[in-house]
């Protein structure tokens, strides 16, 4: 079996739905048949018969089309040893030339179902590269995250994430590059790139925001002139301190993070905005970091403006802080997925734009490293 094959078979939906769609075309052959045969001759239903090599082609491979095709003609031509005068050599005509003309679009069906397959096989290879599955836990901090484009069949995007575990403590990555197309995912990649790789040498928060504000500039002058402009990341880095009582935030434009401490719900404006990144030269580099209490029974969640920037039918935006109010028990991987499903019911199933988040929880109590 070829892999195109496995697929194709892999990814169709089972059920009496679909069997009854696949069977479609011969639904068809027997009911056009029969009444062919069963109503008058001035009906002519027969002339109906080339539909059903036409629906085989969007369904069928290319053999069962064209054996589909000749079982019609061969019906037409009983057909005309019961009804004479029907037009017969016009219709088996019509049948011969739609089964081969639905023979071609099979092929040419398939042949794009391969290609797409292997469009998706480099985007999947591509997202597990770039958003790779983070751990559940760090050093007893809860982690889950979220990842969901707005293109049902997109795979990647300009959103990122990233955690470490490093000697300085937990450290946290998610931002959103602002443009669209490979070049966003490029910039995105560079960026979780270059945190990968210092998240675990620099010393503080402000030295990590600097290499990469070095990384971001570097790829958008190695791309065309035109484009440039559009490449810059809204970006929040944080720390958790091993044994520490606090975390450390600071935010470079990017949407602030929302807090459950105390059954109470805020969100962490920063106290003095910080640099996008790529825009330290018209801007200059101004880093401030934040520091707030986050105790064992903590929440935080981390999210790009795909959350906020959600609408409903009227245009309004997704309440996130007032929704954080009535899920505040609820655990990181729970909360995640029930933001997932609530977006896409606020925006009517369809979301504008990308969603990425983190949510983060220090447990009441040690959880056990396996």
């Amino acid at each position: 079996m070829t892999r195109s094959a496995r697929h194709r078979r892999r990814h169709r939906p089972y059920g009496g739905q679909r069997q009854a769609v696949l069977l479609s075309p011969v639904f068809v052959t027997v009911l056009v048949t029969g009444l062919a045969f069963a109503t008058p001759r001035e009906i002519a239903f027969s002339r109906l018969l080339p539909a059903a090599p036409a629906l085989a082609a969007a369904l069928w491979p290319v053999l069962p089309t064209v054996l589909l095709g000749a079982f019609c003609f061969l019906a037409m031509i009983g057909i005309s040893f019961v009804h004479s005068d029907l037009g017969t050599p016009y219709t088996a005509a019509a049948i011969a030339a739609v089964t081969l003309a639905a023979a071609y679009a099979s092929h040419l069906r398939l042949q794009r179902e391969e290609t797409l397959f292997q469009v998706r096989l480099v985007a999947d290879a591509a997202q597990k590269v770039l958003l790779r599955p983070l751990p559940h836990r760090i050093q007893g901090t809860e982690i889950e995250s979220l990842y969901r484009a707005a293109q049902e069949q997109a795979r990647i995007g300009g959103d990122f994430y990233e955690a470490a575990d490093t000697p300085y403590g937990v450290r946290l990555l998610i931002g959103d590059v602002r443009g669209k197309g490979l070049s966003a995912v490029g910039a995105a990649a560079a960026v979780i790139n270059c945190f990968r790789e210092n998240a675990y040498d620099q010393p503080d928060l402000r030295s990590l925001i600097h290499r990469l504000q070095i990384t971001m500039t570097r790829y958008s002058a190695s791309i065309p002139a035109d484009d440039q402009q559009e490449h810059f990341a809204t970006a929040l880095i944080a720390e958790i301190p091993h044994g520490g009582d606090h975390i450390k935030v600071l935010n470079c434009g990017h949407p602030p993070p929302v807090f459950v401490q105390s059954d109470e719900v805020h969100v962490l404006e920063p106290t003095r905005p910080s640099t996008p990144l790529n825009l330290a030269a018209l801007l200059g580099e101004h880093y401030h970091v934040d520091t707030v209490a986050f105790v064992p029974g903590d929440q935080m969640l981390l999210y790009t403006d795909g959350v906020t920037e959600t609408r409903d039918h009227d245009g309004t935006f997704f309440p996130l802080p007032d929704w954080m109010r009535s899920h505040r028990e609820t655990p990181p991987r729970e909360l995640l997925d029930q933001l997932n499903r609530d977006l896409l019911r606020y925006s009517g199933g369809r979301l504008d734009d990308d969603v990425a988040a983190l949510a983060v929880r220090r447990p009441h109590f040690p959880i056990q490293e396996h």
